[in-house]
């Protein structure tokens, strides 16, 4: 319900924009926009604007995929649109308390050089971003772990995560993420949650999906645990609506994984080839368990031989400490999409301890991935979309 009382912020962001850019038509034309220009540029911006409301109405459809698409740009376009242009309002009302009040700048001719400006500046922003959101990168770490592996003195581990398959990610997406990870042939690829973007209705082609996933060459599998998408929720412009703070996991996206060759673990841990122990923890904010609630790391490890390598996979990366407490030697998780749009990738140091990348601690190392996918608006501006390549040396034994 937090999206009703933003709502009325959201009308007036969009119709101030709106205003500047019949003010910028006007001073392009030379005279003030008539009413039909004026009635044509309200009613196609909120359109545009009402794309995410309508996508959340309609039948879950092709057609409702299509304006889930268009709403995900759309959302992108907005934030830098009002950014821009309050940034440029913002330097004109300084400059009128400067020598530059008397200037051209307050001219006609200002006007529409500013208005092009912000236009042009906007658009290729936004081009950007939605260009550099489908450049999946490979980052490469080196890792040692003081514990004998048995039979093996080095794993290779390809992480992802964040895919967010539905409204935005589909099958083209998902092709050049399993190509980029065959590519590394990895020994075992970890999903550390958010599969799904709250839906496993809304993907598009799921059986060829499916089938890439399969297609992943491995030695030891596929192994995924939940994130906080992983539940059939309503979402609008990334806020949720529930009857429950915590439902349960949908089980149509375990099918969905058991098609795929993705294997789960939710508050599970598993031993593998007699070597090393996987974890999978549920999600924080969204366990999917039928109480709603998460085994603690140190419940999780218990009865497990710690002397044997464990490798914790965590949707969110939190609780590090009491993750390296219980035994963890690696947490793998994603997430935070490394804050995905500028200026949010300017906090995530703020809110998280590692909001990407590798971080010692205590003993124990924490990977945190960008994603693979987006979130929201389907553009990337000052992060990456990734997996990581993560290569471990078991140094003890």
């Amino acid at each position: 319900m937090i999206f009703l009382y933003l709502l009325p912020g959201y009308l007036l962001v969009n119709f101030y924009i709106v205003a500047r850019i019949l003010h910028w038509l006007s001073a392009l034309l030379g005279k003030p926009c008539n009413k039909a220009v004026c009635c044509a540029v309200y009613a196609v911006w909120f359109l545009c604007a009402f794309s995410p409301v309508t996508a959340f109405l309609l039948p879950k459809t092709g057609a409702a995929l299509f304006v889930r698409r268009f709403a995900a740009y759309w959302m992108g376009v907005l934030l830098y649109t009002a950014g821009i242009i309050l940034l440029a309002d913002g330097i004109r009302l300084l400059a009128r308390v400067t020598p530059l009040k008397g200037t051209a700048l307050f001219s006609r001719a200002g006007a529409v050089t500013v208005g092009a400006a912000v236009f042009v500046s906007t658009a290729g922003l936004c081009f950007y971003g939605c260009y550099h959101a489908r450049q999946i990168k490979t980052t490469y770490y080196n890792v040692s772990v003081n514990k004998s592996g048995g039979t093996l003195e080095n794993l290779k581990i390809v992480l992802i995560a964040d895919t967010h398959m539905g409204s935005a990610i589909g099958r083209d997406h998902i092709g050049q993420t399993v190509e980029k990870i065959n590519a590394c042939e990895p020994d075992i690829v970890i999903f550390a949650g958010d599969i799904f973007d709250n839906s496993v209705e809304m993907l598009d082609y799921p059986d060829e999906i499916a089938a890439l996933f399969k297609s992943i060459r491995t030695k030891y599998g596929v192994w995924a645990t939940y994130g906080n998408h992983d539940i059939d929720e309503k979402i609008l412009m990334g806020f949720t609506f529930s009857h429950k703070d915590s439902p349960p996991n949908d089980s149509r996206m375990r099918e969905f994984c058991e098609k795929a060759g993705i294997k789960l673990l939710c508050d599970e841990s598993t031993l593998i080839d007699g070597s090393f122990y996987l974890v999978g923890r549920r999600d924080r904010a969204k366990p999917g368990s039928a109480d709603g609630t998460r085994l603690t790391p140190a419940e999780l490890t218990e009865g497990l031989d710690k002397s044997k390598p464990v490798i914790f996979i965590a949707h969110e990366p939190d609780e590090l400490e009491e993750t390296a407490a219980a035994g963890a030697d690696l947490d793998l998780s994603g997430h935070t999409h490394d804050g995905q749009l500028f200026p949010l990738t300017v906090i995530t140091d703020i809110i998280w301890e590692n909001p990407c990348g590798l971080l010692e601690k205590n003993g124990m190392t924490s990977i945190v991935t960008s994603g693979v996918g987006v979130f929201g608006p389907f553009m990337r501006l000052g992060s990456d979309a990734e997996i990581c390549e993560i290569d471990i040396h078991f140094t003890a034994g």
